[in-house]
C-alpha cells in the first residue's frame, strides 16, 4: 500500500501537468541546506556552508559559498572540496579563514577573496581544531584545540615504540563517553596561539584536569577571555563553570568573580569594558544575562524578569544588545536595551531565526530563517529596513510541493495551559475522516512548532493529520513550564500529551479516534513506551531511541551521575521506587499495541539495551514488535544520521503506520 502511494505521488504531477504533491521521505536527497552565516567586516558579502546530500546517499559535501547582501546578484560557490566548513573573516575583509578535510585530515586553511588557491596554515598531526578566532590586528589566530596535555608538539607524528599495543581504554572519570565519540580519550581543550606568518603554534592553556574553552580576544588584543571548569568535580559533572582572563603580555591568568554557578558564552562589549555572559546557578535554575564589569568586579542581571532561554547574544552597540530564544513555537530575534532591561521582539514573530551574524556596528545583521513550509535560508537586514532573503537554494524543490502551515492553539490542564499545533493531512476535504499521529517531542527541553520538521509534511503527505504539544518541561514558555516535569517523567509531560489529544479529538470532528498512531524519539520515545503502557488507544507505535527501564538507563548513558541524582532528586539507592517506578518496563505486562522500536547501535543518550530490553518485554508479552537496528548511528540519526538510513527511517515509520491502518 505504501509502495503504491509513493508510486501516485511520482506520477500525478506528471499526469496532471505538475500539480504541487505531497513530501516523500527520497525528497530529502534533494535538500540544500545552508548554515553558519559570517557577513564580512563591511557588511557587504556574507560567507557560508553550503551543504548537499551525495549521489552515494551517504556522504554529505559542504563547501564554502559567498553573496552580495545586496541581493542583486545570485549567491557563488568559494570552495569545491566538498570537506569545507567554519568561515571566519580577517579583520580587513581581505581573507576567509576556515576548516577543511581535503587531506591529511583536518585543517585551517586560508582563502585570498580577491582571487587564488586556499592553503593550509596548520599540520596538526595529533589535535583536533573545535573552535578558532582572528586576533583584531589579523596577524594571529586562537585556536582551541582538542589535544593530550602531554603533547609539545601536535604537529609531530605520534611516536611509534616497535611493539604493539592493546585496545583498551581506561574509564576514571564519570565524564568517559559522549554520542557520536564514543569513549572518550585523555586528549582535553586548551588554547593555542597560531602566528599567520610563520606558522608556528604557541600553548597557552592544557590541562589533564579540565578543558578551557569558549575563548575571544579582547578588541585591543591584549587579553583572551575563556570559559574552564577547574574545580575537583570538573570531570565528574559538575555544574561549576568560570570565566577567565589570559594576559598575552605574560601568559598570566586571573579567575573572574562571577555569580556561583555556571558561567558561559562571554562576549566582549565594544570597548572592553564589560563581559556579557550567560549564567546559571544550578541544574533547575533559569539561564540568565548578565553583564560582568572588568574594572569593578561588579556583575549586573540583566532582563532578570524575562524568563526565556537566551542564545546567540551579541552587542550590536554598548546599550544594546540583539539574542534568539525559544518564544511559543518561535525562535525571534529580540533587541534588548540595557537602559530599560525589557527585551522586544525585532524579527521573526511567526518562524524561527538563528545563527546570528553582526558587523562590528551593528547596523547590518545576517542570520537564518525558517519556518515548517520553509528550509533554512540566509537573510539580511540593514539597519532597520525590512530584511532581505539572500538565498533560495530550496525554493525549486518546494516548488513542487504540497506542504501544509500549522494551526497554533491552546488547551487546559490541571496547572493552565500549555499550547498545542495541528497538522492538516494533504488534500483535506470537510465531510472525510482522517487518522492522527501523535507525535512527541524529545527532551524534554527544547520546543517544536514554527521550525522546518520535514517528518511532519511526510505523514500529512501520507494521509495523516499530526498534532503535538510543547508538553510542561520544554523551553520557550517560562521557567515555571519548563521545570514543572523535575523528578515527574511519565506525570506532567504524560498527561500534556493525552490532554492535547483529547482536545483536538474533541475539537476537529474529522478526526477519526479509532484511527490514533504515537510517535517519539528520545524523551518522545519514553513517553511513548510510557504512553502504552498507561492506555490501548493507539493502533500502533513507533518508539525512537527511547527509554524504557531508568535503572539501566542511568547506569549506561553518557551522563554522569551527577546528572541522574539532579533529575530524579537523588540516586538508584536514594529513590529507587521513582527509578522504577516510571520505568515503562516495569508496565510492560499492560501492552497491546503493536509497536516499532527504532534504535542506534553507537547510541551513547539512550543506548541500545533500552530498544532491546523493550523488545525483550513486548516480545515476553506477545505484543507484536519489531526492532530496526541501524549499525554505526548515534542518538542524532533523525536530524544528521547517514542520509540513507535517515530516509529509511522515514520509509519505516509510515509503512508500519500503514501496516495497521484498518
Amino acid at each position: 500500500m505504501f509502495r503504491l502511494f509513493v508510486a501516485l505521488c511520482l506520477l500525478t504531477p506528471l499526469l496532471l501537468g505538475a500539480e504541487p504533491r505531497g513530501m516523500l521521505p527520497d525528497d530529502y536527497y534533494r535538500f540544500v541546506f545552508v548554515a553558519d552565516p559570517q557577513l564580512a567586516p563591511d557588511g557587504r558579502q556574507l560567507a557560508f556552508v553550503h551543504s548537499t546530500i551525495g549521489e552515494d546517499k551517504r556522504s554529505r559535501h559542504s563547501n564554502l559559498w559567498l553573496v552580495a547582501t545586496d541581493g542583486k546578484t545570485d549567491p557563488r560557490q568559494l570552495t569545491f572540496s566538498n570537506h569545507d566548513r567554519s568561515p571566519r573573516w580577517s579583520p580587513d575583509g581581505s581573507q576567509l579563514a576556515f576548516l577543511s578535510g581535503r587531506k591529511d585530515g583536518q585543517q585551517l586553511h586560508l582563502l585570498p577573496i580577491a582571487g587564488g588557491e586556499a592553503r593550509a596554515i596548520t599540520s596538526l598531526k595529533q589535535a583536533g581544531i573545535r573552535d578558532f578566532s582572528w586576533s583584531p590586528d589579523g596577524q594571529q589566530l586562537l585556536l582551541t584545540l582538542s589535544v593530550d596535555p602531554a603533547i609539545e608538539d601536535p604537529t609531530a607524528e605520534k611516536a611509534n615504540h616497535g611493539s604493539p599495543e592493546a585496545d583498551v581504554v581506561v574509564i576514571r572519570h564519570a565524564l568517559y563517553k559522549s554520542d557520536g565519540s564514543g569513549y572518550l580519550n585523555e586528549r582535553r581543550s586548551g588554547l593555542w596561539l597560531l602566528d599567520i606568518a610563520t606558522q608556528q603554534l604557541s600553548r597557552l592553556t592544557g590541562d589533564a584536569r579540565w578543558h578551557d574553552h569558549s575563548a575571544q580576544f579582547s578588541p585591543d588584543g591584549s587579553q583572551i577571555v575563556f570559559a574552564s571548569d577547574r574545580s575537583e568535580d570538573a570531570l565528574e559533572g559538575s555544574m561549576q563553570q568560570d570565566l577567565f582572563l589570559l594576559a598575552l603580555n605574560d601568559g598570566s591568568i586571573t579567575r573572574l568573580d562571577t555569580l556561583p554557578g555556571q558561567a558561559s558564552s562571554p562576549q566582549w562589549s565594544p570597548d572592553g569594558s564589560q563581559l556579557l555572559y550567560q549564567h546559571q546557578a544550578d541544574y533547575f535554575e533559569p539561564q540568565q544575562l548578565v553583564l560582568h564589569q572588568l574594572r569593578t568586579g561588579g556583575n549586573r542581571l540583566i532582563a532578570k524578569d524575562w524568563d526565556r532561554n537566551a542564545s546567540n547574544a551579541l552587542w550590536q552597540s554598548k546599550d544594546r544588545i540583539l539574542l534568539s530564544a525559544d518564544h511559543q513555537g518561535s525562535r525571534p530575534v529580540f533587541e534588548l536595551d540595557l537602559r530599560r532591561d525589557t527585551p522586544r521582539i525585532r524579527l521573526s514573530e511567526q518562524g524561527s531565526a538563528s545563527q546570528l551574524t553582526l558587523t562590528a556596528d551593528g547596523k547590518r545583521l545576517g542570520y537564518l530563517w525558517q519556518d515548517e513550509q520553509h528550509l533554512p535560508e540566509i537573510w539580511f537586514q540593514n539597519a532597520n529596513q525590512a530584511p532581505r532573503q539572500l538565498t533560495r537554494f530550496n525554493q525549486q524543490l518546494l516548488s513542487e510541493l504540497k506542504l501544509q502551515p500549522l494551526e497554533s492553539f491552546w488547551f487546559e490542564h490541571e496547572q493552565g495551559q500549555s499550547q498545542g499545533f495541528l497538522l492538516k493531512p494533504i488534500g483535506w476535504q470537510a465531510g472525510l475522516s482522517y487518522p492522527l499521529i501523535l507525535n512527541i517531542k524529545g527532551g524534554p527541553g527544547g520546543m517544536w512548532g514554527h521550525q522546518w520538521f520535514h517528518e511532519f509534511q511526510m505523514m500529512a503527505a501520507a494521509g495523516y493529520a499530526v498534532v503535538f504539544t510543547n508538553y510542561r518541561g520544554s523551553t520557550g514558555y517560562g521557567y515555571a513550564h519548563q521545570h514543572a516535569v523535575h523528578a515527574d517523567y511519565g506525570g506532567v509531560d504524560f498527561r500534556d500529551n493525552m490532554a492535547v489529544l483529547d482536545h483536538v479529538l474533541q475539537q476537529y470532528e474529522w478526526l477519526d479516534s479509532s484511527r490514533l498512531y504515537i510517535t517519539g524519539g528520545s524523551h518522545g520515545g519514553f513517553l511513548t513506551n510510557w504512553i502504552t503502557t498507561q492506555t490501548d488507544r493507539f493502533k500502533a507505535a513507533v518508539t525512537q531511541r527511547s527509554v524504557s527501564n531508568w535503572l539501566s538507563e542511568a547506569g549506561t548513558q553518557q551522563y554522569p551521575p551527577n546528572s541522574m541524582r539532579r533529575e530524579f532528586s537523588g540516586t538508584i539507592w536514594q529513590n529507587f521506587e521513582l527509578y522504577w517506578n516510571r520505568s515503562p518496563l516495569k508496565y510492560a505486562n499492560q501492552v497491546s499495541t503493536p509497536t516499532l522500536i527504532i534504535h542506534s547501535t553507537e547510541d551513547h543518550i539512550t543506548p541500545i539495551g533500552q530498544g532491546e530490553e523493550w523488545f525483550y518485554a513486548l516480545k515476553a508479552n506477545d505484543v507484536p514488535v519489531e526492532m530496526v537496528v541501524f549499525k554505526g548511528e548515534g542518538h542524532s540519526l533523525s536530524r544528521n544520521g547517514t542520509p540513507i538510513n535517515l530516509v529509511e527511517r522515514l520509509k519505516r515509520i509510515l509503512a508500519w503506520f500503514e501496516r495497521y491502518a484498518d
